[in-house]
């Protein structure tokens, strides 16, 4: 076969339907970057923010994504190869679905891509040589099978017509059946003389409807022999059973039986298959004694659920007739739900609002029906759950309030159960941690703090330490002391006093005069370094003594404050 010319045209817009869904109809094989139509023009949407909005293209249960988006210009593009005879085999319509996903908020639209068949594909014969024998007897008219051509391509792009080479005895006959499919038949219309000529080589052309049109050839070897009047006859003209996709090898799917009135020879009943397509050919046998046709290879339900199968049955001479077998292959629960992480915005700032949206999660399980139906749970005891989104998405939202200095992290069981019998589950592990932010200010550790100075006390000399601690996270958690502007005595209390802004070490900068200073106070702040900060102040005071010494005295105090106040 040729081939297959790689197709550029554009692909058209078909319909634009309320609900947000975008069909595209498109011919196959265009070139990978070929624009399939403007998604954001067609919804509506601002180009702009689509990369903010995580705008992306996923495949619903597809191997393979056959397209992309353009997050610059709105544009859906041919991603990948796009043959509709190896995605859609014979039928006659094509369709690949994908959904348009955006975040911020969750939407989605269904995107439907029509693939348009072109003339990729020349028709073949199934063998080279068609060997037929037919009976110098055989009366003008006498009609004689010929297996047809196939065209993987559809419409007019398959088989429109044979053509038989001109020759002394034959004619050609193309019939059609009740299901619209053409048979062959070579016509003899002139009776043949097995003493003058014991073999007839005619040749048959098969020629499809493309533009240029494609066309295949077969040999057909006609062996010129005695009598043989009564072709084999099937029981049924069509077979159907059903087949679970879990059957082992050597199962018997089916049996055919055809008869033949002639004796002998010419009685003598073999079968074989017609046509196969590739899958059929590695998944089924046929005994060609008794009919029986068995299973070979694997039978998935996901990757075919119906085989139709030609069967022909000849006798000793070459007369035939065919019957067609239908498989209908049933699903069973194989396949277990496949959890997928769309979006997790982690870390999460722990005062965030309950019902807060901090992921997307897609399931997707391949069986059909209630094989394919998922429920999804999370575990308990965790201030989160699960809230059903569009079709198989799910958010998963806070449900109370979060507390870094509580707990930092959450390690999060979500699972995913069918509805099969029995049911098929599979887990995912979502790790979460929470986001320090400055919600508690500075706490001193005691109540008070007492300390004694001897008067002409040594200037730089450590008078009284005190201590904060903050639980929150870095910055949020760093603690910086001072002192609050103040007169003490009409004089600047940095005159008097200083700290460590680190340690919290209160030190006096000159030497106390007790009958001078017998009272004063002072405000110490500590805060930490978030943003806003938030503080706490004490207040120190002196109180009255002896004159060989004063008491200072740290008071904490009882509200918290933002700094600066």
């Amino acid at each position: 076969m040729m081939d297959a010319p790689i197709v550029s045209a554009s692909a058209r817009l078909i319909t634009h339907a309320a609900n947000g869904d975008v069909s595209y109809s498109l011919p196959e094989e265009m070139n990978r970057g070929s624009v399939i139509g403007n998604i954001a023009k067609d919804l509506g949407l601002d180009v702009n923010a689509l990369t903010s909005r995580k705008a992306r293209i996923d495949a619903e249960g597809n191997k393979k994504r056959f397209c992309d988006i353009n997050l610059r210009t709105g544009e859906i593009i041919v991603a990948d190869r796009i043959d509709r005879e190896v995605l859609c085999k014979e039928r006659l319509s094509c369709t690949l679905n994908f959904e348009f996903v955006l975040e911020n908020p969750l939407e989605l639209h269904r995107v439907v891509l029509q693939i348009q068949d072109i003339n990729d594909n020349t028709p073949r014969f199934p063998k080279d040589v068609i060997k037929l024998e037919i009976s110098e007897n055989a009366i003008k008219g006498a009609r004689f099978r010929v297996i047809e051509a196939r065209d993987a391509d559809v419409g007019r792009n398959s088989v429109q017509k044979y053509i038989l080479e001109k020759n002394s005895h034959f004619l050609l006959a193309v019939n059609s059946k009740t299901d619209g499919s053409k048979y062959v038949e070579l016509v003899l219309d002139k009776e043949l003389d097995r003493e003058q000529q014991k073999n007839v080589r005619l040749i048959l052309t098969a020629v499809d409807g493309g533009t240029p049109p494609r066309s295949g050839t077969v040999v057909i070897h006609v062996t010129v022999l005695d009598a043989n009047d009564n072709a084999p006859v099937f029981s049924q003209a069509v077979y159907k059973v059903s087949l679970p996709e879990n059957a082992p090898l050597d199962t018997v799917v089916v049996t055919v039986s055809a008869t033949d009135a002639d004796e002998g020879q010419n009685g003598e009943v073999s079968y074989e298959f017609g046509h196969l397509s590739e899958s059929a050919k590695e998944t089924f046998s046929l005994d060609h004694q008794t009919g029986q046709i068995g299973v070979k290879g694997r039978i998935d339900f996901e990757d075919e659920s119906r085989y139709e199968i030609i069967v022909e049955a000849k006798d000793g001479y070459g007369l035939s007739s065919d019957s067609k077998i239908v498989i209908e292959i049933t699903d069973i629960n194989d396949n277990t739900p496949t959890l997928i992480i769309k979006s997790l915005n982690s870390p999460v700032p722990e005062n965030v609002l309950p019902g807060t949206e901090v992921g997307i999660i897609n399931v997707q399980d391949r069986d059909s029906e209630n094989n394919g139906q998922v429920r999804c749970s999370i575990q308990q005891n965790v201030p989160f759950k699960l809230v059903p989104s569009i079709k198989n998405y799910y958010s998963l939202v806070t449900t109370g309030e979060l507390d870094r200095e509580l707990l930092s992290n959450y390690n999060i069981t979500i699972t995913a159960t069918d509805e099969g019998s029995p049911p098929l589950s599979s887990t995912k592990n979502i790790y979460l941690t929470v986001a320090d932010v400055n919600d508690n200010p500075p706490v001193f550790q005691e109540q008070s703090y007492r300390a004694h100075v001897q008067e002409n006390n040594k200037p730089g000399s450590s008078i009284c330490s005190v201590s904060a601690t903050d639980p929150d996270w870095r910055q949020n958690g760093t603690v910086v002391y001072s002192l609050l502007s103040s007169d003490v005595n009409g004089a600047p209390v940095s005159s008097f006093l200083s700290i460590n802004g680190d340690t919290g070490v209160i030190h006096a900068v000159r030497s106390f005069d007790y009958e001078q200073f017998k009272s004063f106070k002072v405000l110490v702040l500590a805060r930490d370094n978030g943003s806003p900060p938030l503080s706490s102040n004490v207040t120190m005071r002196n109180k009255r003594g002896h004159a060989n010494g004063c008491c200072l005295r740290c008071l904490l105090p009882r509200q918290r404050s933002a700094f600066p106040s």
